[in-house]
């Protein structure tokens, strides 16, 4: 074999390589994401949660908090703020949620009230069967 074609042989593979290593994570962020696993359903007793108090809890891998409201009922959001990612924690005596990093303060519909989230938590589905809180 010469040395010029061995050469373009090399070029050819270390070229090749190149652009597999840069089409790959590209297509990866194009593509749309595969649809998650059926959600899981998670069933909590009334008894849990008194009124006025909040529970924290995980649901399909995202950490939730379910608030027993005395006027409002049984709220389920995320506790993922919609800025950064920051947990956010209920504040008893203001009835609201409130995120520790930036300030951010979210309504007990969800909605941002004041500070920098751009959206509103997440609502999670939930509805009330005799004693039972059902997630999902």
């Amino acid at each position: 074999m010469q040395r010029r074609k061995f050469l373009r042989v090399l070029l050819g593979l270390l070229g090749s390589g190149a652009a597999v290593s840069f089409a790959y994570p590209l297509l990866r962020f194009l593509a749309p994401p595969r649809t998650a696993a059926k959600q899981k359903s998670l069933v909590l007793s009334k008894g849990e949660i008194p009124a006025g108090e909040a529970k924290e809890i995980i649901y399909n891998n995202t950490p939730s908090i379910v608030i027993n409201h005395p006027a409002k009922g049984v709220l389920a959001f995320t506790r993922v703020c919609t800025h950064l990612g920051c947990l956010v924690d209920y504040d008893k005596k203001a009835g609201r949620l409130i995120c520790p990093c930036h300030a951010g303060t979210f309504d007990l519909d969800g909605k941002v009230m004041s500070g920098p989230p751009p959206k509103p938590l997440p609502k999670l589905p939930l509805r009330v069967e005799g004693d039972s809180i059902i997630l999902g």
